[in-house]
């Protein structure tokens, strides 16, 4: 597989994550299964957040970066998306649409 791109975009991120899940045998996961996939790396994140921060972790539990953890979000998201058919940027662009309408205090 070859690596993203350094300029890559949130596009070329969803095209990317579409290549990796096909080469490792991944499209025939659910949305369903993803999304469930995706709360075990959030709680994952969560854990990686509570050894950055020095809080108390499990002894002996393996805890991987808070980088690597919001990656394995990242694709996970990205996954999800693209199994709904939903472009990520422009999803994004129509929320903050949306925000922008919001009163914030």
């Amino acid at each position: 597989m070859q690596p993203l791109d350094a300029e890559a975009n949130l596009a070329d991120l969803q095209r990317y994550v579409a290549v990796m899940e096909a080469e490792r045998g991944f499209t025939d996961r659910t949305v369903i299964e993803q999304a469930l996939q995706l709360g075990e790396e959030v709680g994952e994140l969560f854990k990686a957040l509570r050894k950055n921060q020095n809080l108390a972790t499990a002894r002996g539990a393996i805890i991987g970066s808070v980088d690597e953890e919001l990656v394995d979000v990242l694709i996970y998201l990205c996954a999800i998306a693209n199994r709904l058919d939903i472009d990520l940027a422009d999803a994004l662009r129509r929320k903050e649409a949306l925000n922008e309408t919001r009163a914030w205090s």
